[in-house]
């Protein structure tokens, strides 16, 4: 009987975490895949320094691995002559540490983690070293329908969609990042309780995006905080794939909301931005949707510190708009859909509204100075992740 109970035991006492690492050099796809998929939970697969020439995707789906490598610029995973078009790296499991390492020229997004909670990206480089180019994958950091993730530490260059993307997620942390050189630096999307802050985004077409799209298995997005960033000289001219809906952001685009709820831009540093430094608007295209909302609500944009923008507006009649008011448009930019009481502007600059309908396209457009002075909601409190996230970011 004491065997027994003694077998028992040890049957319920998991093993002891290991340390699974892995070298570059030949057969790297291999052994780099067979760590991935034998890892237990608890795991470290450790990547060493190198350059990892890999011919396909990597993926995990084991619960609390952590994927650590000696550097974002000394552990570079390389998709160059990747075979398929899909994800550099997908992760569909929780608790997964992804930190110092780096993904390039994935065909497909760079790192994509779906349904995978408690997520922590630390340290992480996404990049296509060829330059802005349509063909580039879509996303660089791509967590979607998820709860509680943080993205911290990351720099994202060259994505034809979004540096930074999450989407149909929940408790949401973007924070100490850079995003240069892609369509969109960050995208927020149909997602709830976010914070974007001390991020970096430059050189890219729209430095940081938050909207709502119809459609989707998650709507109604909103309760966002974008403070605190550094939004600056994002022109870089529109490299998405036609058809895309970041097709249709203007070159020259700092911090665009749209058709959300209840998102507060504070703080944060905006200059150089040729169209526009915030853009308030709501969505435009024909949608099939009952449930969705198309114009923003709730906005409020306060404290932030403008430098030069609208001086070479990137839309249709932007330049002899931007001559008729003397060489620029105001920093702030609304479309002039939805309801002006929704929203509140007290950057103390001057605020453009472009006096369209929803749904009216941009020929009748009555452009005129506005203030938005609607009531100041509150600020939606602070985003709080587990200890044992912020533990795993140090």
């Amino acid at each position: 009987m004491v065997r027994i109970a003694m077998f028992a035991l040890l049957l319920a006492v998991p093993a002891a975490a290991e340390t699974i690492r892995v070298e570059a050099g030949a057969d790297a796809q291999e052994r780099l895949q067979a760590a991935l998929i034998e890892a237990k939970p608890g795991d470290v697969v450790e990547i060493g320094p190198g350059r990892f020439e890999l011919t396909d995707g990597l993926s995990l789906d084991v619960n609390r691995v952590t994927v650590r490598g000696a550097g974002p610029d000394k552990t570079v995973l390389s998709l160059k002559g990747q075979l398929g078009a899909g994800e550099g790296l997908l992760v569909t499991s929780d608790d997964v540490v992804l930190r110092g390492f780096a993904v390039e020229d994935s065909k497909g997004d760079g790192i994509k983690s779906k349904g995978a909670d408690r997520i922590v990206y630390k340290d992480i480089r996404v990049e296509w070293t060829g330059g802005p180019k349509a063909t580039n994958g879509a996303y660089g950091v791509y967590p979607v329908s998820s709860t509680m993730i943080l993205i911290d530490g990351v720099e994202v260059k060259g994505a034809s969609d979004a540096g930074i993307y999450v989407g149909q997620s929940e408790q949401i942390v973007v924070r100490n990042s850079k995003v240069s050189a892609n369509v969109a630096g960050i995208e927020i999307e149909n997602s709830r309780h976010a914070d974007v802050f001390g991020n970096l985004a430059t050189g890219n077409t729209g430095g940081i995006l938050v909207f709502d799209m119809p459609s989707l298995p998650k709507m109604g997005g909103g309760e966002v905080r974008v403070f605190e960033n550094r939004v600056i000289d994002n022109n870089q001219a529109n490299f998405a794939p036609k058809g895309n809906i970041v097709a249709t952001v203007p070159a020259g685009t700092g911090v665009l909301i749209m058709a959300n709820d209840n998102v507060h831009v504070f703080a944060n540093e905006l200059s150089g931005n040729a169209t526009a430094n915030v853009m308030i608007t709501a969505y435009r295209q024909s949608y099939d949707d009952a449930k969705f909302k198309p114009v923003p609500t709730r906005i409020m944009v306060s404290g932030n510190k403008h430098g030069r923008a609208g001086f070479a507006p990137g839309f249709p009649g932007g330049a002899e708009l931007a001559a008729a008011l003397g060489g620029s448009i105001p920093p702030v930019l609304w479309d002039g859909s939805g309801d002006a009481r929704a929203l509140h502007v007290a950057d103390g600059v001057p605020v453009l509204s472009m006096g369209l309908a929803q749904g009216a396209p941009l020929e009748t457009a009555k452009p005129a100075p506005v203030e938005l002075n609607g009531p100041a909601a509150p600020r939606p409190a602070a985003v709080t992740l587990p200890a044992a996230m912020e533990a795993a970011a140090r």
